[in-house]
């Protein structure tokens, strides 16, 4: 069993960030093992029989790098919460680039042949509109990062406006309207708030 260097505590891994921010390599070297049991943690949801646990390691480590590489620790959020997050993106790029793979040879594959005995393929045969899944899993992880966001850089009100009105985390959607008037607020109020934490949700999905 693979086994991982114990955590920093938040005076070694303020340290170290300081040293790698001064250009030691070293102090980013140390950073990266001792997260290594954040990479095994976030890949472990993707195990499974088709699944080799050591790519998974290795794509999620890929991640982890990138993680340390553009950490800002100005941002205010921990840096386990930014890695979870790179790595988790790395993951599922991995499994996007790879199902979009197995669609595309799948759509080729012949499936038979039509009455003057030309080969039919699958693609043949489909809707031109059909959804690509990997559109979708972008699309998806795209959501992934905006749900994480709005826990980081919106304050309290601005994520209780924002969930509602587009219904985030399963919630129902509301208009500004309804919202003003569960809140005790004027609408207008509502309108401001709302589009507060859109812009700060904006900069900070350009700044990912």
């Amino acid at each position: 069993m693979k086994t991982f260097l114990d955590p920093l505590s938040a005076e070694e891994e303020r340290f170290l960030l300081e040293k790698m921010e001064q250009g030691d390599s070293e102090a980013k070297h140390r950073l990266i093992e001792h997260n290594m049991r954040l990479v095994a943690h976030v890949a472990k949801k993707y195990y499974g029989p088709n699944e080799d646990t050591e790519d998974l390691l290795s794509i999620g480590t890929i991640g982890l790098v990138k993680a340390v590489d553009t950490y800002n620790v100005r941002k205010g959020y921990k840096l386990a919460t930014y890695a979870a997050r790179c790595i988790d993106n790395e993951l599922l790029m991995y499994f996007r680039g790879k199902k979009k793979q197995a669609r595309d040879i799948s759509l080729f594959e012949p499936i038979g042949r039509d009455k003057e005995g030309n080969q039919i393929r699958l693609y043949d045969v489909l809707e031109q509109d059909t959804s690509d899944i990997a559109e979708e899993m972008d699309k998806q992880n795209h959501i992934s990062s905006l749900r994480y966001l709005v826990d980081e850089v919106l304050d309290a009100r601005e994520k209780d406006i924002i969930v509602k009105r587009y219904g985030l985390g399963g919630e129902n959607r509301y208009t500004q309207k309804q919202i003003a008037e569960k809140l005790n607020i004027s609408r207008s109020y509502v309108s401001r708030i709302e589009k507060r934490g859109l812009e700060k949700l904006r900069i900070a999905l350009e700044n990912q």
